[in-house]
């Protein structure tokens, strides 16, 4: 499960799960440790729910100091904390949003 750590030991991986309405109830394999989480994204600043899925490309160098896109993750976005980001990012559809950082020449 991409994203989600046992709250008791860290673990990412040996994780297990079952939805029960919007609720997910999940266990830790390797601590034992449950708990449950709403899936449903909320805004870390204001705490709405009012939010928008919108891809966000994953940029790697491909050649020399060329950048290429090489895939998108979706990323949730508050309507009013994040309204600026929405209104460039709903300008320039079809395209994803940037990474905030791009990798760079430097090693």
């Amino acid at each position: 499960m991409i994203g989600t750590e046992c709250p008791a030991c860290g673990e990412g991986e040996r994780l297990t799960g079952n939805r029960a309405g919007a609720i997910i109830h999940l266990e830790c394999l390797t601590c034992g440790e449950t708990w449950d989480r709403n899936p449903t994204p909320t805004c870390p600043r204001c705490g709405g729910t009012d939010m928008q899925a919108v891809p966000k490309a994953i940029v790697e160098k491909s050649r020399g100091t060329q950048l290429s896109v090489v895939g998108t993750r979706t990323i949730h976005l508050c309507s009013s904390c994040d309204s600026e980001i929405l209104e460039a990012y709903h300008r320039n559809r079809p395209n994803p949003l940037m990474p905030d950082q791009l990798p760079t020449t430097e090693t």
